[in-house]
């Protein structure tokens, strides 16, 4: 069994959902090492978020942004602040809502040497704050080499 850590970034987007999956085989050319293992990714911040969803229409992501804005919304209907901790910004307390239901962290199987994604699957980065922040990720691979 072998273990492999590596850390990049993100490119900085503002609002938005993200398919990713490009820019993480991109960044990771060491998946093609291993016959069998796991890929977990971790985004070091809290507010933000990575999850597998579809891949193919884009309109899916955007849904999920907007769903995402009606269930922690920035503001009250009438604008009014929701929200005690607003430090970073109106946007900041929805944002930290958002990435902890989403979450920091997917782990995907590997097999040989390529994601065992589904067809329809793909890597979202999914940004909550409407500034552009530079987003680390952490990469663990653990599994036997090819």
């Amino acid at each position: 069994m072998s273990w492999f850590q590596k850390q990049f970034t993100l490119t900085a987007k503002s609002r938005g959902s993200y398919l990713i999956t490009d820019q993480v085989v991109s960044a990771l050319p060491e998946i093609k090492d291993y016959k069998v293992g796991l890929l977990n990714l971790f985004v070091q911040h809290t507010s933000c978020a990575l999850s597998l969803n579809e891949n193919w229409d884009s309109d899916v992501r955007e849904d999920m942004s907007d769903a995402l804005d009606r269930i922690a919304p920035a503001e009250g209907p009438k604008g009014e602040a929701l929200y005690r901790h607003d430090a970073e910004g109106p946007d900041d307390m929805p944002a930290h809502i958002k990435s902890a239901l989403i979450g920091a962290s997917v782990t995907i199987p590997i097999k040989d040497g390529k994601l065992a994604t589904g067809t329809w699957q793909g890597i979202w980065y999914l940004e909550f704050r409407a500034a552009r922040h530079q987003r680390r990720v952490v990469a663990t691979i653990q599994g036997e080499k090819a």
